[in-house]
């Protein structure tokens, strides 16, 4: 497979490995956050150090990523820059890939907006990271009703580039195509189900479609054993497939088909090619999308959602509608899903997200993440009725977290900052062990089980000692204790200070043993 090379790419993929994680801090709770909503979470601060954040808690869990970064126009907008030089587009945006792969849940899906300044180099590279065979579609959106007039041939179209977490070896679709949800039927689409007589009146099964029995016989597709007769019930006559077709099925399906009265001869009888019915109760449940969504709002339409909302046109010169995120969010995820938008810019993502029953992280570094997005998200918990509101029968509820980035987690050394929490602690070990993020709630030493195997931590006291080495050190005493209070036979992982048994000891439990910090390592 080709790759694009640029200037500094040795540098960008190396950025995924030298980023340090920081700690994510909760500064304010606004509505409920019980249950699900616990991860609605907004966060104020660099993209690149918050997605290396999320790693440890959310690796694998997301299901839809969209992301409309920076077109890179040669534009000074009032809250962001897009005069990047062309190769330092690509080595911002690629470390930022290869995180955003690594956060996407096994059937999980990333959305990306872009124009022709970089959807085709962007295109390339992302094929290297996710991989080529993962990529899905390029849906073309209408952004406005005409096209400029300083150009003779105008773009009036973004691309909504697609890919996917993950496809298995020798199958057609990815497994995220395979979770995507239909779109819900039209009322066009209904109008061809129809009551169609015949002479033997209409079918009692109900409306039906009517499908073409025969297939295109050219450029090598014409099947011998598929060229036969097959007899007209009214009529008696033996009719065979128009000139340069076959049919579509074998002679014993169209036998089968014949015998269930699911051939359909025209309103006398008297028709040279049946057609196939398909009855509207055995239709899909809704329609596939089409590559081309011209029938949605314009970014002038999410520019009026926009200055509805804020009372004054914000400094967001080509929003998003939010029938165009709605519409990505319902092919992508379904209710409780999470949904990731890490340029999340004027909060569309996230509110769309919300109102969908979805859970969401939207990332955003600008100041607007607190003089807009929050605003906004704020809105959108006390049931405000723009965008896609009634639509959905949106009237308020939820809620979610508003974070900053702290500090880094882990010294250039790799000590462990002294506001890392034993919880925290705890999702980073975890994550380094099993490889995914844990979903359990870590509040004792006990982390979990996996593969038969233990992993104890001891860190903060967690057993109740709070001396300086009291419960952090791995001791007789406190063995026997994780033994007493969490039994396991099997081999056990215990991370602690440091431990006071020896090597046969160790062996004999069956424990081994990692030392903080040393051994806390990170992925």
């Amino acid at each position: 497979m080709p790759f694009l090379d640029w200037v500094n790419k040795n540098q960008a993929k190396e950025a995924v490995r030298e980023v340090p994680y920081h700690l994510i801090q909760h500064e304010s709770v606004h509505g409920d956050i019980t249950g699900a909503n616990a991860d609605n979470l907004l966060i104020q601060g660099d993209n690149l150090l918050a997605l290396k954040a999320l790693i440890p808690f959310y690796a694998g869990r997301v299901k839809c990523i969209f992301i409309d970064p920076p077109y890179n126009t040669k534009t000074d907008f009032g809250h962001y820059d897009d005069r990047l030089e062309h190769s330092q587009w690509l080595s911002m945006m690629y470390p930022r890939l290869v995180l955003m792969r690594e956060l996407l849940a096994d059937d999980g899906s990333l959305w990306v907006t872009l124009d022709d300044n970089e959807a085709h180099y962007f295109r390339v590279m992302a094929d290297e990271i996710f991989g080529r065979d993962s990529f899905i579609i390029d849906i073309s959106w209408r952004k406005r009703d005409g096209p400029p007039n300083d150009r003779k041939v105008g773009l009036v179209h973004d691309h909504i580039l697609v890919w996917a977490r993950r496809k298995d070896a020798n199958t057609k679709k990815s497994r995220a195509e395979l979770s995507f949800n239909l779109m819900e039927r039209t009322d066009k689409a209904n109008a061809q189900y129809q009551a169609f007589t015949e002479p033997g009146g209409l079918d009692p099964r109900g409306a039906f479609r009517k499908i073409d029995t025969t297939a295109n016989g050219k450029g090598g597709r014409f099947v011998e054993s598929l060229y036969y007769g097959v007899v007209n019930p009214y009529t008696g006559e033996e009719v065979f497939p128009r000139q340069g077709t076959c049919w579509r099925h074998n002679k014993e399906e169209m036998a089968r088909l014949q015998a269930d009265r699911r051939l359909y001869w025209g309103v006398k009888g008297t028709a040279k090619t049946p057609m196939r019915k398909l009855f509207e109760s055995e239709a899909k449940q809704g329609m596939s999308s089409p590559s081309i969504w011209d029938d949605l709002a314009l970014n002038q339409h999410a520019s009026a959602e926009i200055e509805k909302l804020f009372g004054a046109k914000a400094a967001f010169e080509t929003p998003k509608p939010e029938k165009l995120l709605a519409r990505i969010i319902h092919i992508a995820s379904s209710e409780g899903d999470i949904v990731l938008d890490s340029f999340l810019g004027s909060a569309t993502t996230v509110a769309v997200a919300h109102k969908m029953g979805r859970r969401y992280i939207g990332i955003e570094m600008g100041d607007h993440a607190r003089t807009h997005c929050l605003p906004r998200m704020l809105k959108v918990v006390e049931g405000e009725q723009g965008g896609i509101s009634k639509d959905v029968d949106w009237r308020g509820g939820g809620g979610f977290r508003y974070c900053v980035l702290g500090a880094p987690a882990f010294d250039e050394d790799g000590r462990i900052s002294d506001e890392v929490k034993f919880a925290t602690l705890a999702a980073y070990v975890w994550h380094f062990e099993i490889g995914e993020p844990g979903h359990q709630t870590f509040d004792k030493p006990l982390l979990g089980l996996h593969n038969g195997t233990a992993y104890y931590l001891l860190y903060n006291g967690i057993l109740g000692d709070r001396r300086p080495a009291g419960g952090n050190v791995l001791t007789h005493a406190v063995l026997q204790s994780i033994n007493d209070i969490f039994p396991h036979a099997g081999p056990k992982v215990v991370y602690g200070e440091t431990t006071r048994l020896g090597a046969s000891r160790l062996a004999v439990e069956g424990v081994t043993f990692k030392q903080i910090p040393y051994d806390v390592k990170i992925r």
